[in-house]
């Protein structure tokens, strides 16, 4: 029985039978929230004194206020059992609670022992009006008082009549938005090649790198007047942006069930993104958004005015008390399972959802075979990781480990487990790794906010992020080179991604295929290679058709062979002619 209920049943009691329950509603409250603080303690003393004397003390009601019940039964005392049993009006249990905290004493009690959560007077929500109706009507749970402030768009911003179709037409202020990573390489390398310089955000770069980034494009006095991003620039970045161009309308997303889906961007992700175009604060008084392909602009109109659906309900994670009652039930059942029964079992009303799991009982599943508590291991599976980055997912794994024995994690350990000193990137690989290594780095500060006995170094380890940093921005102000020296040792081909690369991707040759992308160029097409039959369309042509390739990917396939065929021929001039079941030399392997 939850503390509320328990509250409420008892100020429900008849007066003559308060005091014979008193007992046993005080045992079921320490059995929920432990032994009653400060004032909470000396209510059961009081009244088991008065109870004692006869009644000739009054009972202290300071912190309640006895209510008087209507008997339902025709005894004189009425009928406690249907009085107990009935069921509860919800609004009437938030009106009473509401009614409670507000009181002066119980917010000073609170206060005390930790249990008015931030320390604020004021606390301001940011965000669009569709979360509006839900916010409000979660604060009235809580009984605070909601003021909602609506602010318009300081400076207009127009949707273009025109694609921009070639990154030949790109201006001064120009800010072109990818959904993936290999986007982001290919449309950097197209742009250096035509002369151009262009600054790169995205997600996973460090905090520092990116307001570096930030602060190259928007200084007029730098030769970098492109940006080449992802939706990561809708998140606290200041730019200066003149035009908006969507790369893409495809997004690939996980949905609560934790299944895949590539669909278009919504109405709020497009607003936030092309909002950033013409801010008040930037050079640019007004705002342009188009999209790269022509065949996108009608949807890019659409999908800008559909009305915002409201936000329905809020997300709920369970808690570690939670668990851990379970578990007390199911001892000998993993954390995995334990959240498996738990949502199985999970009842909410339409406020609210059970949390998408998958990502809490991967980390789980990753670390059961090692011995922690079950409130240890429920604070390791909440850690923010990204299961797709084979390193970060070991880090989590080895401290865990460390952690069981009780061996705090030093900065010494730290520095000779990620090989400090690190070397400037060579390719992108090299760059994706040390990603990886501040994403390690960012793990060991969050855990060390909860258990800071075993990761005492956090200052230290601030002061190696900062410096980790310096080398990632180092390598993303070189990003093409680094593009060009991967695709020359063909790092980037999809035989050499890595698992989250090949992933990305697939998702971004299939987010091609839905928006059916066929870019553009003037005076230019797609070199057709002669096929057997006149009246049939070459594969190349019908790929650039389907758009699963454009023509500058075309282009870049056909370069691609003919170095490899030059290449295989020069091979088989130096080791000689060879027949069936003679061995080839072996190819020594890049250094890189």
């Amino acid at each position: 029985m939850s503390f509320p209920r328990c509250a409420l049943l008892w100020a429900r009691l008849p007066a003559g039978r308060r005091a014979g329950h008193r007992a046993a509603v005080c045992s079921a409250l320490r059995a929920h929230i432990g032994p009653f603080p400060g004032a909470l303690g000396r209510v059961p003393a009081v009244a088991s004194s008065s109870s004692a004397s006869g009644g000739s003390k009054a009972p202290n009601t300071s912190l309640f206020v006895p209510l008087t019940v209507k008997p339902q039964g025709p005894s004189a005392d009425g009928d406690v059992g249907a009085e107990l049993t009935r069921p509860l009006d919800k609004n009437e249990v938030k009106k009473i609670l509401d009614k409670f905290y507000k009181r002066k004493e119980i917010q000073k009690l609170a206060a005390d022992y930790g249990l008015d959560g931030l320390c604020a007077e004021e606390v301001h929500l940011c965000g669009e009006s569709a979360a509006i109706d839900l916010v409000t009507e979660l604060m009235y749970t809580t009984g605070e008082e909601v003021e909602v402030r609506t602010y318009k768009r300081l400076t207009p911003i127009t949707v273009l009549d025109h694609a921009l179709e070639s990154l030949d037409n790109l201006r001064p202020g120009d800010c072109i938005v990818c959904f993936s990573k290999n986007d982001i390489y290919s449309v950097s390398r197209q742009i250096e090649i035509r002369g151009l310089e262009s600054a790169v955000i995205y997600g996973s770069l460090p905090p520092g790198t990116k307001l570096a980034q930030a602060k190259k494009f928007n200084d007029p006095d730098d030769p970098c007047k492109i940006l080449v991003a992802t939706d990561a620039i809708g998140m606290g970045l200041n730019l200066s942006i003149r035009r908006i161009i969507f790369y893409s309308l495809i997004k690939p997303s996980i949905n609560e069930k934790g299944e895949k889906e590539i669909e278009p961007i919504t109405t709020s992700q497009a607003l936030q993104i092309a909002g950033r175009a013409g801010r008040f604060s930037s050079k640019f008084k007004e705002g342009e958004v188009t999209t790269m392909n022509r065949e996108d602009l009608n949807l890019l109109r659409e999908i800008l005015n559909r009305p915002v659906d409201p936000i329905r309900a809020a997300g709920l994670h369970p808690t570690a008390e939670q668990i851990e009652m379970f578990a007390y039930h199911l001892p000998d059942t993993t954390l995995s399972n334990l959240i498996d029964i738990f949502v199985d079992f999970s009842q909410v009303d339409g406020q609210y959802f059970v949390c998408n799991m998958d990502d809490f009982k991967f980390s789980a599943e990753l670390i059961q075979h090692i011995p922690l508590s079950l409130r240890v291991r429920y604070v390791f599976c909440t850690a923010p990781i990204n299961k797709k980055q084979p390193f970060v997912c070991s880090s989590l794994l080895q401290f865990a480990r460390q952690f069981s024995r009780n061996e705090p994690l030093t900065f010494s350990w730290l520095r000779r487990y990620i090989k400090w000193p690190l070397l400037p990137p060579k390719n992108i690989k090299d760059l994706m790794d040390l990603e990886a290594v501040h994403d390690v780095l960012d793990l060991y500060l969050w855990l060390s906010y909860r258990f800071i006995d075993m990761f005492p170094d956090a200052s230290f380890v601030r002061d190696l992020q900062k410096e980790l940093d310096g080398i990632i921005q180092d390598g993303v102000h070189n990003i093409t080179k680094l593009i060009k020296i991967s695709e020359t040792h063909k790092l980037l081909n999809l035989e050499s991604l890595s698992t989250e690369s090949q992933s990305r991707l697939s998702g971004a040759l299939k987010s091609q295929a839905r928006r059916t992308r066929s870019t553009k160029t003037s005076g230019s097409k797609a070199a057709e290679p002669p096929g057997p039959h006149a009246g049939e369309k070459s594969l190349a042509s019908r790929l650039v058709q389907q758009g699963l390739l454009t023509a500058d990917m075309l282009k870049q396939l056909e370069k691609e062979w003919l170095t490899q065929r030059t290449e295989h021929g020069k091979e088989i001039t130096e080791s000689g002619t060879y027949s069936k079941g003679t061995r080839r030399k072996k190819k020594e392997p890049d250094s890189d």
